[in-house]
């Protein structure tokens, strides 16, 4: 159920408010945008009589979500979200962010060249694994902590946010002082207890979609994370598993416009896993661009063909830089800035 508030509604209103839905035995998630504050109602509220809250001091109007998934969905935060980091980047909004980096941290000369590049192309994240789920047991699996303190090293140096995947919870403590933003990969978007836990950190969180994930089922792992408080949740299409076998996976564009216009989280679009083809990257990154991406993740290596994972959809560093210019184009045509 969602509580709109007046424009002029005052602080001791929007308690009152609060106050009483609590009394009612439902969870109240408060968002405050520029002119208006919107209250959701999580729990039990099918027995409610909305006309108790319609005639509270400074209430606007009072409906009910049909939708399962209530913080995520666009009428709880109307304008949207936009996800802040502590080096002033953002994600959401009217500028599209660019998170680069290697698919695993191999070493520290690796990382500091690709930070560098990063921030030469203009970009303000750099991502990369230091924990790596692989198919394979025998694959290798990133160097851990370690590998994830020459990134932050790296990208303090360059002036860039640090995104990179968390596996289990015992792992989220330990990553806290290196990362600003947590991934949560394709493998354990329904690793429910893990979003639980992410639901009480307070930092930003990238979800990506599930290989054979709905959209709602997307969102629904969405509101595991926002039902905890945390409501820095950015959203990502990496591609789904379908019949077609030309592309490591089918990367579904028409997601980006069904999210934007679903939900008010900040959308993703991932170009390197959605094909697992350099010579896909670029055309699908313009096209998710093109269909409203709030950001674009793209794997990058300064010796592409010797990655030691994912090779064949890593970009050079000198196609990472084209591929940027290019974007700049296509964002300015669309009325946003890169």
């Amino acid at each position: 159920m969602i509580v709109a508030m007046q424009e002029n509604a005052t602080e001791e209103q929007i308690d009152a408010v609060i106050e009483a839905l609590s009394e009612s035995g439902v969870d109240v998630h408060r968002t405050t945008g520029a002119m208006q504050t919107i209250l959701a109602a999580v729990g039990p509220t099918a027995g409610l009589d909305i006309t108790k809250f319609e005639v509270l001091p400074g209430v606007l109007n009072v409906h009910r979500i049909s939708s399962p998934y209530k913080l995520a969905g666009r009428a709880f935060r109307p304008q949207g979200t936009v996800v802040e980091f502590p080096n002033g980047a953002t994600i959401g909004g009217p500028r599209v962010a660019i998170i680069a980096g290697p698919c695993s941290i191999e070493n520290r000369g690796q990382i500091v060249s690709i930070a560098r590049c990063v921030k030469a192309a203009g970009g303000c994240f750099l991502r990369g694994g230091a924990f790596k789920p692989r198919t394979s047991p025998y694959a290798f699996q990133g160097l851990g902590i370690e590998g994830l303190k020459m990134m932050h090293d790296a990208a303090r140096e360059n002036g860039l946010a640090v995104v990179s995947e968390v596996m289990e919870i015992s792992q989220i403590e330990a990553m806290l002082p290196y990362v600003d933003c947590f991934q949560v990969g394709a493998r354990n978007m329904q690793n429910f207890n893990l979003l639980r836990e992410l639901g009480q950190v307070r930092k930003p969180v990238l979800l990506k979609r599930g290989i054979a994930a709905t959209i709602e089922e997307l969102l629904m792992s969405s509101e595991y994370i926002l039902s905890g408080g945390n409501y820095q949740v950015i959203l990502c299409e990496r591609g789904i598993r379908t019949y077609e076998t030309s592309t490591r996976n089918t990367m579904d564009i028409a997601a980006v416009p069904v999210l934007k216009k679903l939900t008010h989280l900040p959308v993703v679009g991932d170009p390197s896993h959605g094909t697992g083809r350099r010579d896909m990257v670029a055309p699908m990154a313009k096209a998710a661009l093109a269909a409203g991406a709030d950001a674009l993740l793209v794997e990058i290596h300064p010796n592409a063909d010797k990655s030691v994972s994912d090779a064949a959809q890593t970009l050079y560093l000198d196609q990472f830089e084209k591929l940027v210019g290019e974007l700049r184009v296509i964002a300015q045509a669309i009325g946003r800035s890169l």
